[in-house]
């Protein structure tokens, strides 16, 4: 039941993080308040596992893509550093399994989450269906960390109108996006895709494509204002 996460030696267009910067971003998880919605990671360096343990793709994947980090020794595979979490079924792998009514909550609980963390000053990043997972209680949970962010360090935008209609047209951005820019009004591009489960999400978060709810959630961190934030879902908290 335990997932094992192994940096690559580089990274996909287009993203253009560092070893190191991963590393960081999952230190910053280490010590600050998960709140219920960020995996637990336990951190390990120089594990030895027999070869024969691996299946022969899985192996060769490893040694050619994590070659900075995984090597192969005297029949046996070396791991020079490594993150175990707990393993969760990815978010978007369950809304296509699950019955209607658990695919509504779970898009539910997703925006929720998003609230969670904004609550505790976190921006994951890369808010792709793919990088949640459902838990065994179904509460949904960020667990990839490459581009996760305090939120007061974002600068949340609204994408300006067009100039003319080459800008509208255009391939490429016509509006200038710095590397802490972020739109939330182009979150309902990619978040989710079926068109219940996307009215479902709007009907209960569309203020999350506003940029006005992350800067006054910006606003209230900087103050100090804390948000309560249950752990657990209200069917298995204690009774008060």
């Amino acid at each position: 039941d335990v997932v094992f996460k192994v940096i690559r030696d580089r990274f996909a267009h287009p993203k253009t993080v560092t070893h190191e910067e991963v590393r960081a971003r999952y230190r910053l998880v280490f010590r600050h308040d998960r709140a219920g919605r960020l995996v637990d990671a336990q951190e390990f360096e120089h594990l030895e596992f027999p070869a024969a343990r691996f299946e022969p793709g899985v192996l060769e994947e490893l040694l050619a893509s994590c070659a900075e980090t995984v090597t192969l020794r005297d029949g046996r595979v070396v791991i020079r550093h490594v993150y175990t979490e707990r393993r969760l079924r990815p978010l978007d792998l369950y809304l296509r399994e699950a019955d209607p009514a658990a695919a509504r909550d779970a898009v539910v609980d997703y925006g929720q989450a998003l609230r969670d963390l904004a609550a505790t000053n976190i921006f994951p990043g890369d808010m792709l269906l793919k990088n949640f997972g459902v838990t065994r209680h179904e509460r949904v949970v960020f667990y990839d960390y490459d581009e996760i962010a305090y939120m007061t360090d974002c600068n949340f935008r609204r994408i300006p109108p067009p100039a003319s209609i080459e800008d509208e047209m255009a391939a490429e951005p016509y509006y200038s996006v710095g590397p802490n820019d972020v739109f939330p009004e182009q979150f309902e591009k990619f978040l989710v895709s079926d068109p219940e489960l996307r009215a479902m999400f709007l009907e209960r978060h569309a203020d999350l494509l506003d940029p006005q709810f992350w800067i006054s959630r910006q606003a209230r961190v900087r103050a100090g204002l804390e948000e309560e934030v249950f752990p657990y879902p209200e069917s298995v908290r204690f009774p008060r």
